[in-house]
């Protein structure tokens, strides 16, 4: 009888440690992704978890420059960030980034060619990164509020409406915000001086772009990356440089909340920045398996157009189009017509010289001094 209680207490005690080893086992697979805000599906993630078992570390910024400072300082502590094209460029230079082993995505024959050819530009060969989502840098507005301060004409298709000092005095009253992001901030703004958006003459940051900035920023309420979404929702400001997703996910808040509120985006017909953002793997990442399972996750065509659906970006994944919501595929607003997209232009990588230049002078226009 001993003997064959020995023996059925040393079955349980196996049995508990397998079990703990395999609950261990779970425990122990886990994903940490650095992504921008307001910028995933609600469910995306949770789906992921419950698919795979893998337990994932949401984190969130909100621009490149806050990204690429982890980045660049090494144990980021991510396996997944999500970078735009242009600053990828640069960083792959740097060498913080993992190639890529594309046969542990079987879903990559789902993307976008054309879209892949872009992100190409910065990134060779699509070596280092996937694409996500795009869109453009543009005017999100109250479409009321700017009537009755500026008038039936308000110039609401074009730059002058918040780069014309004299119009954005007037905005001023409702309640104005720009990006908290230099390099975008300063690309636009040359653009519309008629200048390259991508110059590589120091002068036209720091007094050509700085000195129409500087006239404009008593006018401006704040510099933020993400607080204008609810802030246009809530008709707490009136017009806002932003990023088109942003702008109508705002515009549906408001709807939802049925507060009378009416926002619209434009894009500028002087043209407009096109930016893409892309999921990349940081070189210190210490979970690349769970990272391959959740890029070739994000791949599946209903999960990119679940996110679109949500966020009000576009994605770039073909085989995604079709479920992605026909109010969405088919405004212009997130997929630019032919004409419109012929007069949009994205950022190059600028010498480290110029880089500088823009962190400075970005500084002083924020202090406004």
């Amino acid at each position: 009888m001993f003997t064959l209680r020995k023996k059925w207490l040393s079955g349980v005690i196996a049995g508990v440690a397998m079990a703990a080893s395999v609950a261990a086992s779970a425990e122990d697979k886990t994903l940490h992704i650095y992504n921008w805000s307001d910028y995933i599906a609600p469910d995306t993630v949770a789906n992921f978890q419950k698919e795979t078992g893998i337990k994932v570390v949401y984190d969130v910024f909100d621009s490149n420059e806050v990204l690429e400072g982890k980045l660049m300082a090494g144990s980021t502590g991510f396996d997944l960030v999500v970078p735009s094209a242009s600053f990828l460029e640069r960083q792959i230079s740097a060498g913080v980034f993992k190639p890529l082993d594309k046969s542990k995505l079987p879903n990559y024959k789902n993307l976008d060619p054309e879209l892949l050819k872009m992100v190409a530009q910065h990134d060779p060969d699509n070596k280092y990164a996937i694409p996500y989502l795009w869109a453009t840098t543009g005017i999100g507005y109250n479409v009321d509020k700017v009537k009755a301060v500026l008038g039936k004409d308000a110039p609401v298709n074009s730059w002058d409406l918040v780069l014309k000092p004299e119009n954005l005095e007037k905005l001023k009253s409702c309640g104005v915000s720009f990006l908290d992001a230099p390099a975008e901030i300063y690309a636009t703004v040359l653009n519309y001086l008629h200048l390259d958006p991508n110059s590589t003459n120091a002068s036209d940051y720091s007094t050509t772009a700085t000195d129409l900035l500087l006239k404009l920023r008593p006018s401006i309420r704040y510099f933020h990356s993400s607080q204008y979404i609810n802030d246009l929702a809530n008709g707490d400001i009136c017009v806002a440089v932003g990023w088109a997703g942003d702008v109508i996910q705002a515009s549906n808040r408001a709807k939802e909340a049925k507060n009378g509120v009416n926002i619209a985006y434009s894009i500028p017909k002087e043209g407009a920045l096109a930016f893409f953002d892309v999921f990349a793997m940081p070189a210190d990442a210490k979970n690349s398996d769970e990272a391959y399972q959740f890029l070739n996750y994000l791949m599946k065509p209903e999960v990119m157009a679940g996110i679109s659906n949500t966020v009000f970006y576009a994605n770039g994944n073909a085989a995604a189009t079709a479920l992605v919501k026909p109010e969405i595929r088919n405004n212009p607003s997130i997929y630019p017509p032919a004409d419109v997209r012929a007069k949009l232009f994205s950022l190059k990588v600028q010498d480290p010289k110029i880089d500088r230049v823009i962190t400075r002078s970005w500084t002083k226009v924020k202090s406004g001094k």
